[in-house]
């Protein structure tokens, strides 16, 4: 896949640098160097085909920066929606819990006694304290003090 890509890239060629003599009297070589001026940058239509070049490579740049950063949301979103998941299913393994405590209590007030049952022993209690008090009113009077 990056052979295609190679492939459809044009890439700027680079051409050495032809120097051109200024002046009307005739240079020596090490001046010449130093007057020197390319003659690439002398064509108008050169400097707009290489800025053409270069606003395409920097679009291109843009879209692939566009692409990484919808994919990273993309990966941020999935993040977010697991770590949602995993707390709904953290909050069900308490509920579940809570559930089990909830049965558990319920089954142990189910098993005590009912009012009827509480009002009959405490009938029960009154009836058998006052006989034992009569009973020891009348039987051992010397415990009870008067």
């Amino acid at each position: 896949m990056s052979e295609t890509r190679a492939a459809l890239r044009t890439e700027p060629a680079l051409e050495p640098p032809t120097l051109v003599a200024v002046g009307p009297e005739p240079v020596s070589a090490p001046s010449q160097i130093g007057m020197a001026v390319p003659s690439a940058a002398s064509e108008p239509g050169h400097g707009l085909d290489q800025l053409a070049r270069i606003e395409d490579k920097a679009s291109r740049i843009e879209e692939k920066f566009a692409r990484q950063e919808a994919q990273s949301q993309r990966v941020l979103d999935r993040f977010e929606l697991a770590s949602s998941r995993m707390s709904e299913v953290a909050m069900q393994a308490d509920l579940a819990s809570v559930k089990g405590e909830v049965a558990t209590i319920a089954r142990r007030v189910r098993s005590l006694p009912g009012f009827g049952a509480l009002l009959l022993t405490s009938v029960l209690t009154a009836v058998l304290t006052a006989i034992a008090v009569i009973l020891l009113i009348r039987y051992l009077p010397g415990l009870l003090p008067r």
